[in-house]
């Protein structure tokens, strides 16, 4: 099944979740309201004749200054039928917030820690959201925009 029939089949099983969608470059993507991601997330993994069954990345985009500043985006492959998809989930700075789909495919478990790491998007029902790449003591979140280029104040502690 070509990827644009994929994204008919989510417009056609969740109406009113499909915000717009596309293909540049060889790439499908179709942009999601965050209400029922895992939700289309499961059908994407279940159903017989899509099976996304693996989640190669989630990763964030921060289009500060415009809004909404934030888009949570996910890379879905079938191993069975060798077609791909880019799900993005745009978010409002003040409600950075995405259901997780740990549930779904266990290896987001650790894209959405490192997206929170780096973004600070939080990601409802994450079993072990914290800090994945920079230290616990770390304050803020690196790869926003307003993050300073300096960094901040940070001593390096020894072991």
């Amino acid at each position: 099944m070509h990827p644009e029939n994929i994204v008919e089949q989510i417009r056609e099983r969740f109406p009113d979740e499909v915000q717009s969608s596309g293909s540049a470059f060889g790439q499908t993507w179709t942009v999601l309201k965050r209400d029922h991601l895992d939700d289309i997330c499961r059908f994407l993994k279940d159903d017989p004749d899509v099976r996304m069954d693996y989640l190669i990345d989630v990763t964030a985009v921060d289009w500060l200054p415009r809004t909404p500043r934030f888009e949570v985006v996910y890379h879905v492959h079938s191993m069975k039928h060798g077609h791909r998809l880019r799900l993005k989930v745009p978010l409002e700075e003040d409600d950075p917030v995405v259901p997780s789909v740990s549930a779904i495919w266990r290896t987001a478990c650790w894209h959405e820690r490192e997206t929170y790491d780096m973004f600070g998007i939080i990601f409802q029902g994450n079993s072990d959201l914290r800090r994945i790449l920079m230290p616990d003591d770390w304050e803020g979140h690196p790869l926003r925009k307003d993050y300073p280029l300096e960094g901040p104040e940070w001593k390096f502690k020894p072991w």
